[in-house]
């Protein structure tokens, strides 16, 4: 069994999804599972933190839980960390510190990894992450509000962070199905992470046969991808995924210029939108108020709405620059955790999300601890049908087409 630990809740629906679509059965939770959950029958696990952005030491204690929960229920065999696929973790992020822990705890000597997801635009070559043509600092994460990347050699951006030495299989050794002898060398060398080079499908594919026993694997999606490949059971995830029925509802706090997309193309296309603005109102039981009165005096004939905090970025940082970024994130996320939980107390029984932190705030609001992976609303995006609660759509905010809110929520 594979056992995965996403660092948030979309990255955790993401890497969900690339297991079932290779024929994993997979269950994802929400945290840690509550005591005494009985797993249905499954070949991967995959548990939901939102570590991506809190303490380090916060981050790194509920890593290894999740760890010692998956190990105690049958993912002995294999652990994957989930990260995002832009790497997003700053010189004070906690990659570095939960890989540490992680390797430490399962005595892995050297663990390779990769946040190349090709379908997503994200690449590495020789050790640097592009999203799409672009280097990664040089790309629109640069300006992240959160975790602002200006480094794209990924080495150096772990080693910043990690207390071990990190290397580089290159594109040529994963081509030229090197991949076991290069872990040896750097293995030699002191090294302990080695950054894998992927420019497509077939370089994960190669990647994931070559790590198929490795204990502790780290990345995007795509390599998990690429592990389900090496082992998946024939049969399994082959049945139509359902997808979900009744009204809907769109939050969204991302600020990424594709989720800024999104949030435009529902506002052109004329649904209902209420932007909940923290500058005017810093009491998150107020803005939620205000956006439920809002969506109380709907007629219901113009569409699914849009509840939103999504910014450009002159008008983020005026707003933290006013409120300091913890605490309008803080905010906000509250705030849109309490509208979550109104909206589905009013009848709402599809709530689309858009946005890592969102997410997270949505999930935690609604006490959902999990559910079965359904239908694909666009690649990495999938409905979770909750055993008694909302389905859910939770979209990493670089995730979709401009469309995808839009589509989604008719």
């Amino acid at each position: 069994m594979i056992g995965a630990i996403a660092d948030d809740v979309t990255g955790a629906t993401d890497v969900a999804v690339a297991l079932r679509r290779r024929g994993l059965r997979t269950v994802l939770y929400f945290g840690l599972p509550p005591q005494g959950t009985e797993l249905p029958e499954h070949d991967a696990v995959v548990i939901a933190l939102k570590t991506r952005t809190i303490p380090r030491a916060d981050a790194v204690a509920r890593s290894l839980e999740a760890l010692h929960w998956l190990r105690a229920n049958g993912a002995a065999r294999q652990v994957y960390f989930k990260y995002c696929s832009t790497f997003d973790s700053t010189p004070d992020g906690n990659i570095g510190p939960v890989l540490d822990a992680l390797a430490d705890a399962m005595d892995a000597p050297v663990v390779a990894m990769t946040p190349s997801s090709p379908e997503h635009g994200r690449t590495q070559y020789n050790g640097y992450l592009f999203v799409g043509d672009v280097l990664l600092g040089e790309s629109h994460m640069r300006h992240h509000p959160l975790t602002p990347m200006t480094d794209s050699y990924l080495p150096r951006v772990l080693e910043g962070q990690s207390a071990y030495r990190a290397g580089v299989v290159t594109l040529a050794q994963v081509r030229g199905q090197a991949i076991g002898p290069r872990l040896a060398e750097l293995r030699a060398q002191g090294v302990r992470y080695a950054l894998v080079d992927a420019l497509d499908d077939t370089d994960l594919a190669e990647a994931g046969r070559a790590l198929a026993e490795a204990p502790l694997v780290a990345g995007a999606a795509g390599l998990a991808g690429g592990l389900a490949a090496a082992r998946a059971r024939t049969g399994h995830g082959d049945a139509p995924a359902p997808e979900p029925a009744g009204s809907a509802a769109v939050l969204a706090g991302s600020c990424s210029a594709r989720t800024l997309q999104q949030v435009d193309a529902m506002v052109q296309a004329g649904r209902p939108a209420h932007r909940l603005d923290a500058l005017a109102d810093q009491d998150e039981e107020s803005l939620a108020r205000k956006a439920l009165a809002w969506y109380d005096a709907l007629d219901g004939t113009a569409g699914a709405p849009l509840i939103y905090s999504s910014l450009e970025p002159g008008a983020l940082r005026r707003v933290q620059e006013a409120l300091g970024t913890e605490r309008s994130a803080a905010i906000l996320e509250s705030a849109t955790g309490r509208i979550a939980r109104g909206l589905v107390e009013r009848g709402v029984t599809r709530v689309i999300s858009a946005g890592g932190e969102t997410s997270g705030a949505v999930v935690s609001a609604l006490g959902v601890p999990g559910g079965e992976i359904g239908a694909e609303a666009a690649r990495g995006v999938p409905w979770i049908l909750t055993p008694s609660g909302p389905a859910l759509l939770l979209k990493s905010g670089n995730f979709g087409e401009p469309d995808l809110l839009l589509e989604a929520s008719r």
